[in-house]
């Protein structure tokens, strides 16, 4: 257990696909003597990346699943998470910046600020995570650090400060100038692990000193006593290193560090920036609300000698059961102690405790607050909170965003059958963006995910993981329903079978939700009865009643959004209204209005961005048109264009074969959820018909 917390960092590595994370990691694994050996994520020695530790990672050169590690650098405990960059398992990251102190956020020296930087971006905002950049892959042609950090200034409003400079570019990078220090630093030995300090070289001499100018002025501004020294020309490191590290706890400063991971070069000064500038975890405000007292907002401090509070933020079903990560925000935990599941008020007792390094472990006896491990045999799901029993807490949980695509599965044989079964309930409690069900009209089973890949990879892991062979289905949208106009409804549920009956009648509109609306967008239930018209015990049972009928919409059968419900009159009995009348009153007044009221289908819109050669430029935006698809922009630099549009996901079914083809296999795409869009006429049209052929009209 580490009793200091001063020397603990928690970060993680995250950026756009193929910005070079898990290389990275590799090189500090490396360099900090966790590994003795480097290999590459598509390496020719078919061992692959220490951090991509699934076969089927290795095989695709791509990081699904988040994986944590742990290593030491100048005396500082440093706990990494790799996380990936494809959109369709954001979820990882999600949960990683969730749980993390700090991050590093990796940008390619050639390609600069790409779609899902922008989206990682956005999720460090959300969690409030102090980050340090990193330019990587500047030995490739066309690399330009300075263009780079222009973007990371521009596209991501960051206070972008360059702490170095690059001696060279493309074939002929050599190392980085230290705007701090005013050193010369190059990479020697077979892999990189000298570092070698050396006089500025004499051509670089006034760039390097214009540029440590610019970032002092930048600098000052987080450090009084910066600003002093610098008017009396009495400069210390010590004072920029306080003002940095003031500038990015605040979240307003991003240091911005170079190199090139795959040629080893600017790896150790950026694990010297990680622990110089990135955060400790009592440095950092974690909340918690208080079960016992009305969810009231709670501070946990991290503390060793407090009560204790930790999160389980990712499961994985192993080789010896359920393996749980969990992060010690306060108190401590060890072998044998009892704790309690928040959500559940379970009791579960420690057997064994570890601290991960890819899928290797190690194990240990106790760990203390700031810390990442993971526990064995814990029976529990993604987001629960545990704590010693003596304080009933819960963390706040994290964003999950609503799956957007689905297939159907079915097994070949009766052993794939049993198999499936088990294949899915683990996924499903893994990965919280991961859906399964039966559909309960056509009996299939159906999958739910982020996109594509997210579905192809999990119908992957069952043929390998689980010997589970499955044949899928088309992929099925997740339209929605709306209303376009307000409509007002009156209906009387009467029902009379001997003795006592039914009654319940409801009257009022609905309504569209307006854009600016600041309350819920999917539903809004207001009632506005006067006079006991209805009486107030029935309120609940009308709004219960308009509520189940969103489930399924009365065009194809999607879940309804955007629709606003007032209520301002009614009737009711005596002797024959209950709550089961006035629910079965408020479905048949929601059938009523919503006839009425114009519906219509949305579709989900993606956001999509398109990478290649200038070259392909027309070929490319022909596979946006063909797709629906409108552009928003497009940016042309050094031969290289980056196109995004908002196009159906209807539409991008086998959208990779085709770019690919359109463009010599020189273009990438990626994309993620936008927003819900009206359906065209001729879509609509069609997926009306497809409906009424499956199911008989009904009216209950």
């Amino acid at each position: 257990m580490f009793s200091d917390l001063s020397t603990i960092r928690n970060i993680g590595i995250s950026a756009h696909i193929d910005s070079g994370k898990t290389t990275l990691t590799e090189r500090i694994l490396f360099y900090t003597g966790k590994i003795h050996a480097i290999h590459e994520v598509r390496g020719k020695d078919e061992v692959g990346a220490t951090m991509d530790s699934m076969e089927l990672e290795r095989e695709r050169g791509i990081t699904i699943a988040s994986a944590a590690t742990h290593s030491v650098w100048d005396n500082h405990n440093i706990n990494i998470i790799d996380t990936p960059g494809h959109v369709d398992f954001t979820i990882e990251v999600e949960r990683a910046l969730r749980v993390l102190d700090g991050a590093v956020l990796i940008l390619c020296g050639v390609a600069g600020v790409q779609s899902q930087s922008m989206t990682v971006d956005r999720q460090m905002k959300r969690y409030n995570v102090p980050r340090i950049a990193f330019i990587n892959k500047l030995d490739r042609s066309g690399a330009n650090p300075f263009k780079v950090t222009e973007q990371l200034r521009e596209k991501l409003g960051h206070n972008a400060v360059m702490m170095q400079l690059p001696i060279g570019l493309e074939a002929n990078f050599e190392g980085v100038v230290d705007l701090l220090t005013m050193k010369a630093y190059y990479f020697e030995g077979d892999n990189g692990e000298n570092v070698v300090e050396k006089e500025i070289p004499d051509s670089m001499q006034s760039d390097a000193e214009t540029a440590r100018e610019e970032m002092l002025d930048a600098v000052s501004m987080f450090s009084e006593t910066l600003m002093e020294a610098i008017l009396e020309e009495n400069v210390k490191d010590e004072m920029i290193h306080e003002a940095v590290r003031a500038g990015v706890l605040s979240l307003d400063l991003t240091p911005v560090y170079l190199g090139s991971a795959y040629k080893n070069k600017g790896v150790q000064k950026l694990l010297d920036s990680v622990v110089a500038y990135l955060p400790n975890p009592t440095e950092i405000k974690n909340t918690g609300v208080d079960l016992d007292n009305d969810e009231a907002e709670v501070e946990i401090i991290s503390e060793i000698d407090k009560p204790l509070v930790m999160l389980a933020f990712k499961l994985e079903d192993g080789r010896y059961g359920q393996l749980t990560y969990v992060r010690v925000y306060q108190g401590k935990v060890g072998k044998g102690t009892t704790i309690i599941n928040s959500r559940t008020g379970k009791k579960h007792k420690v057997g064994r405790l570890v601290r991960m390094h890819a899928d290797e472990m190690q194990d240990i006896n106790e760990a203390g607050a700031g810390d990442i491990v993971a526990l064995f045999g814990i029976e529990c799901a993604s987001g629960d909170t545990f704590t010693d029993g003596s304080l009933n807490y819960a963390m706040s949980s994290m964003h999950v965003p609503d799956a957007v695509i689905s297939l159907s599965i079915k097994p070949k044989d009766q052993k794939s059958q049993d198999n499936m079964g088990k294949a899915l309930g683990r996924f499903v409690r893994e990965d919280p963006t991961f859906r399964a069900g039966v559909d309960p009209e056509s009996n299939e089973t159906v999958i739910s995910g982020m996109g594509e890949l997210h579905l192809e990879v999990y119908v992957e892991r069952m043929a390998r993981e689980y010997n589970c062979e499955v044949e899928t289905g088309a992929p099925q949208v997740a339209y929605r329903e709306t209303i376009s106009q307000r409509a007002d409804f009156s209906y009387t549920h009467k029902k009379q079978t001997g003795g006592s009956g039914q009654y319940g009648k409801v009257a009022g509109y609905m309504e569209p939700i307006e854009k600016d609306d600041e309350g819920n967008k999917d539903f809004q239930f207001d009632s506005q009865i006067k006079g006991g018209v209805i009486p107030t015990e029935y309120i609940p049972a009308v709004q219960k009643g308009f509520e189940s009928c969103l489930d399924k919409g009365r065009l194809i059968g999607f879940p309804v959004l955007g629709l606003r419900v007032v209520i301002n009159d009614g009737q009711s009995h005596a002797v024959d209204s209950s709550e089961m009348a006035f629910q079965a009153a408020a479905r048949g007044a929601f059938r009523e209005g919503f006839q009425k009221a114009k519906p219509i289908i949305m579709e989900p819109i993606m956001k999509l961005e398109v990478e290649g050669p200038s070259e392909f430029q027309g070929a490319i935006l022909k596979t946006i048109m063909q797709r629906r698809g409108q552009v928003i922009g497009t940016y042309d630099a050094d031969g290289f264009v980056q196109i995004q549009a908002d196009v159906p996901l209807a539409d991008m079914f086998g959208y990779s074969t085709d770019l690919r083809s359109s463009t010599q296999g020189k273009a990438e795409f990626s994309m993620e959820f936008s927003k819900y869009a009206p359906a065209t006429a001729d879509v609509t049209k069609e997926l009306k018909e497809k409906y009424a052929s499956k199911i008989p009209d009904d009216d209950e």
